[in-house]
């Protein structure tokens, strides 16, 4: 087996930082990767060879479980969709035209926010919570907006308007962090974002888990009998299926792309038979009142997100850490036995197990001369396990899941979050 290399090379070009937290869409992508042309410069002290060598050195990196060829991938690990994006990911040189200032009509140089990157941009990402500029789904209001700030306290949170574009604004350098949500307690696992941290070449540097307050929103003056809808995210809308009915509220339920969306949505068209499920501070933001507070069907309702960068961090031994992996075999599931056993040999436990189907050869076919073809679809699992990187018997425990599956990737080994459990009570929004 061939192991993925961690570094990815990717083309890169100049970029243009957003002057304000607005939302990243789909023309801000387009408008970034095609304005400026590119020369290649390596920055010393930045994201040159001596980074390269660093990351190189890392434990995460340079563990016994995984041969290093940087030359090459694993052919079964589905195609990046990245790819073709302007970045410089893991210690690779950046291009970059130092040469374009934007400059006014009396050839000023513009705000600093309106330049592209700098030297000083691409240089390695402030201290934990120091001007963090940190990617999240949605609009100001949303869960994940409170997940970030209490990730990265004081960070600056940039709004984008799908998951893929959160990714792709780290891989640009448009932000030094994202934080997305990977699973629910009452609504499962989020499975797109489980598919796009194997598309995208981020790394997993941490976690926080965020207890989940909903409200029922709606425009001041309207009450609960005048509504005939309800929109929000669909999970929010299964979170509190139960209590809608409880309050007796004869609606419609429609699924927007995200609880504070919703809020803004009913604000923005004046729409008094439409209430929204979101938080608080999401009431606050847009002028809604509060017609229901608490409406969750559990009070243990809780969203895990985790936090990505560009690089991984340096595995330790000196607090509780978590692994995150994905894996593969091209002989369908059968090894799934024997990956499980690795780790309950080495008395390691399993935090998370969850198959996704392997876009790359979702169908596997095995004919019998006697009974015919058979049908067997393909899945990658990923797991999360209770141990760090840095830990030997959690080398070993890889070293021997390699030898059953055809591919594997560390997705990222990370302190755990160990915050004391307390639940929801409106104090996860953001002060």
């Amino acid at each position: 087996m061939q192991a993925i290399s961690p570094s990815h090379n990717l083309n890169s070009h100049s970029i243009i930082r957003p002057s304000n937290p607005r939302r990243l869409n789909h023309f801000t992508r387009l408008a970034i990767r095609c304005v400026y042309r590119h020369e290649s410069v390596q920055f010393p002290n930045g994201v040159g060879s001596s980074r390269a060598d660093w990351q190189s050195s890392c434990a995460i990196l340079s563990s016994k479980v995984f041969s290093q060829d940087q030359g090459s991938g694993d052919n079964s690990s589905p195609p990046s969709n990245s790819d073709h994006i302007a970045a410089a990911v893991n210690g690779h040189k950046t291009s970059i035209d130092l040469n374009l200032v934007p400059i006014d009509k009396n050839n000023k140089p513009q705000p600093p926010a309106q330049k592209p990157l700098s030297i000083t941009d691409l240089s390695p990402a402030p201290m934990h919570g120091s001007q963090l500029r940190v990617a999240y789904q949605g609009v100001p209001g949303a869960y994940s907006e409170a997940a970030a700030g209490k990730a990265y306290p004081n960070c600056e949170a940039i709004p984008c308007d799908q998951f893929e574009v959160a990714f792709q604004a780290v891989e640009l350098w448009i932000a030094d962090r994202a934080v997305l949500p990977v699973e629910n307690s009452l609504g499962g696992s989020i499975h797109r974002n489980y598919d796009l941290l194997l598309q995208h070449r981020l790394h997993i540097v941490g976690e926080v888990q965020l207890p989940v307050h909903h409200c029922l929103l709606a425009l001041p003056g309207v009450r609960k009998e005048y509504l005939s809808r309800v929109i929000s995210h669909p999970q929010a809308l299964s979170q509190c299926e139960h209590t809608l009915t409880k309050l007796g509220l004869n609606v419609t339920r429609e699924a927007v792309d995200d609880t504070a969306g919703a809020a803004e949505y009913i604000a923005t068209n004046n729409l008094r038979d439409t209430a929204a499920i979101a938080s608080a501070r999401a009431a606050d933001l847009y002028g809604l009142q509060i017609l229901a507070d608490g409406i969750q069907d559990d009070s243990s309702n809780v969203t895990r997100f985790v936090m990505l960068a560009r690089d991984p961090i340096i595995p330790r031994t000196d607090r509780p850490f978590k692994t995150s992996i994905v894996f593969a075999h091209d002989k369908g599931t059968s090894v799934l036995f024997k990956v499980l056993s690795a780790f309950a040999f080495r008395n390691i436990s399993l935090t998370k197990i969850e198959s996704r189907p392997h876009r790359n050869r979702p169908i596997r076919l095995v004919d019998d001369a006697n009974v015919g073809t058979a049908k067997h679809f393909e899945y990658m699992f990923y797991v999360d396990f209770e141990a760090s990187m840095a830990e030997v018997r959690a080398q070993n425990a890889l070293a021997e899941v390699q030898e059953f599956t055809s591919f594997l990737r560390v997705l990222g080994s990370y302190p755990m979050d160990m915050t004391p459990w307390c639940p929801s009570r409106g104090d996860d929004q953001i002060p």
